[in-house]
């Protein structure tokens, strides 16, 4: 066990680089930011003198050996645009990102897992043809425009909520944390039915059965477990969707956050803010994929086994 976690460690380490280089140069392909800057008036100097303080007078080679020795030292650089250390303007946003994201993903999953295995056990019951239509129609939807209307009926018609933002009370993260839920539930929701259906039919819970096992006990401990290879799986990916699902619920509901920030980094070209995202957005889903390597081991012990 212990060799699988230092191999899955070394392999995120690599990944990590590679995902460093990466963006390193693809944020370079989008475009020249000082045409964002530059005035038409400009002289040749002028222009010349922005490259030299932005940094990017250099070649790739330096300029990536610069961002790097940067790295790790602790330092993301210095937005281009609002000439603000990078790692200040990521650490006022993440939180707000947070907010939106760690109850979202916790309802959401929770509510996914919980209505799936009720629908698998009540299988072609008015119950379970409710959630596989609300799976579907949640699915089908797009979100932007779920989040529109949320704000149109529940706020401009009804005023049940506050308007559009960041607020201290709670009435301010129903909209936005509502959307991300519907992002994330309803995949998750008929992925758990469709696995739990899979065990249910199998011979050890039909032995489970035979031998007298209380029904909670063989849904909730046999089948239920064995039953979450698959979810787990998709729940690293869904974990990553905190943040590039938040580009959209942001934006639209006016929220400070990392995938606000993401976007308007984007637009601006401004490298080192965009960089400084994606490292820690893949940090913190390459964790999340090595604690679900590790919870295998420990859901189903033929893994815990084989990797050993």
């Amino acid at each position: 066990m212990t060799r699988f976690i230092v191999i899955r460690i070394m392999q995120s380490i690599v990944a990590l680089i590679g995902i460093m280089v990466l963006v390193f140069f693809l944020v370079r392909a989008s475009g020249d930011p000082v045409d964002l800057i530059r005035s038409p008036n400009m002289s040749e100097e002028q222009v010349q003198q922005i490259y030299i303080q932005l940094g990017l007078d250099k070649s790739y080679p330096e300029q990536l050996w610069v961002y790097v020795r940067g790295i790790f030292r602790g330092d993301l650089g210095t937005s281009l645009m609002k000439v603000d250390p990078v790692s200040d303007m990521i650490g006022a946003a993440l939180p707000n990102t947070l907010k939106l994201g760690i109850p979202s993903f916790i309802i959401g999953m929770s509510g996914a897992f919980i209505l799936g295995v009720l629908a698998a056990t009540r299988r072609d019951s008015l119950f379970d043809n409710g959630v596989k239509f609300l799976a579907i129609l949640g699915q089908a939807l797009p979100g932007f425009w779920v989040g529109i209307m949320a704000i149109l009926i529940f706020y401009s018609n009804l005023n049940w909520v506050p308007a559009p933002g960041l607020g201290m009370s709670l009435a301010h993260y129903i909209l936005p944390v509502g959307t991300m839920i519907f992002f994330m539930l309803p995949g998750m929701m008929r992925l758990v039915r469709s696995t739990m259906l899979d065990v249910l039919d199998s011979e050890y819970i039909k032995l489970a059965r035979i031998k007298g096992l209380p029904e909670r006990t063989v849904i909730w401990k046999h089948a239920l477990r064995n039953a979450l290879i698959s979810p787990l799986t998709v729940l690293g990916m869904l974990f990553a969707g905190i943040v590039s699902g938040a580009i959209i619920t942001e934006q639209i509901f006016n929220w400070p956050g990392m995938g606000r920030l993401a976007l308007e980094a984007t637009i601006g070209r401004d490298f080192p803010v965009v960089q400084g995202i994606v490292l820690v957005v893949a940090i913190m889903v390459l964790g999340m994929n090595l604690l679900i390597d590790i919870t295998y081991a420990y859901v189903d012990p033929q893994i815990r086994y084989q990797r050993a």
